[in-house]
């Protein structure tokens, strides 16, 4: 029986001032014990919103605009209008990290539902008083057994489907897919799902993008059916920059099981080292392998500069 204590990539390390913190809630900052939506909301009705995970450093949101091309594009796509255009959110990011005197170390979720429904039933045309737009941000460090460890994977029956069923690219508040997946990897005794495309190649996990190493070389799906994250194609980026082979293409678990290494990426936790999938160890270390921990430090780096210019 395994018994290593079990953990998510979103596991983070406990901090109290985030029982304490400010929540914007549609232009007011309102105490955490205070911040309400209505029953009413698109978004806690029927998960009709979208939503953006994005870490301060230093004063500064990291990859801002990369952030707000996909939350306003997605919103475009569903006809979703937030009410504001980038500088308006950036303020409002900007006026709750003061009132909570957050800098650095900080993890935001920014939220935009269709807003409050007259009658409760499906039609968007329900929604007339404009959006409900929520701020949350933590004091947050990945926790760090995530990077001493790494992540057990199982895969799941569960898959990332086709675009014209629901297009993974949505970051939507309608998250039930991964949650059933999450579900199907912890009871198979899993920290995550990984969870394939409709046509049986590796996607991603239910919270993560998904990458393997062999070879020397990277590899990750070709993107069709998976979100597509900003930390993702940060190191598809880095690797191309730094003469690094990346590959985004379709494989099997044959390939991620015989896989030298395997990380997943997000916001969050940036680069997360994969331990094992169904069972099988990836790798020969425990944690993150040569080319994972290469690829973190070219990322802090990239933050680094990225914040500073």
């Amino acid at each position: 029986m395994n018994t290593t204590p079990s953990h998510s990539t979103h596991d983070a390390q406990e901090d109290m001032r985030n029982q304490d913190i400010l929540i914007y809630v549609n232009g007011e900052i309102v105490p955490r014990d205070q911040a309400r939506v209505s029953v009413y909301d698109s978004g806690f009705m029927l998960g009709d919103g979208m939503w953006e995970g994005m870490r301060l450093y230093n004063g500064k949101w990291a990859f801002f605009d990369e952030h707000m091309d996909r939350l306003f594009n997605s919103c475009k796509a569903v006809s979703l209008d937030i009410g504001m255009d980038r500088a308006g959110i950036l303020d409002a990011l900007t006026k709750t990290a003061a009132a909570n005197n957050m800098t650095t170390d900080v993890h935001c979720r920014l939220m935009i539902t269709r807003g409050v429904k007259v009658k409760p039933f499906q039609h968007p045309a329900l929604s007339q008083s404009g959006p409900t737009i929520v701020i949350i941000m933590e004091h947050s460090k990945p926790a760090e057994s995530l990077h001493k460890a790494g992540i057990r994977l199982a895969t799941v029956p569960q898959v990332r489907g086709l675009p014209m069923s629901q297009d993974a690219k949505f970051n939507s508040h309608s998250k039930l897919n991964c949650v059933i997946a999450c579900l199907q990897a912890e009871q198979a005794g899993a920290d995550e799902g990984l969870m394939l495309d409709p046509h049986g190649f590796v996607n991603t996990t239910n919270a993560c993008n998904f990458f393997i190493v062999r070879g020397g070389a990277v590899w990750t799906s070709t993107g069709d059916y998976c979100m597509n994250g900003v930390t993702r194609q940060k190191v598809i980026d880095l690797c191309r920059a730094n003469d690094i082979p990346v590959f985004e293409k379709n494989y099997s678990l044959y390939e991620a099981y015989g896989a030298d290494e395997a990380f997943l990426t997000g916001t969050f936790g940036a680069q997360t080292p994969v331990a094992e999938i169904d069972g099988k160890k990836i790798g020969v270390l425990d944690g993150a392998g040569p080319m994972t921990q290469r690829l973190q430090k070219l990322y802090k780096q990239l933050i680094s500069d990225h914040i500073a210019s």
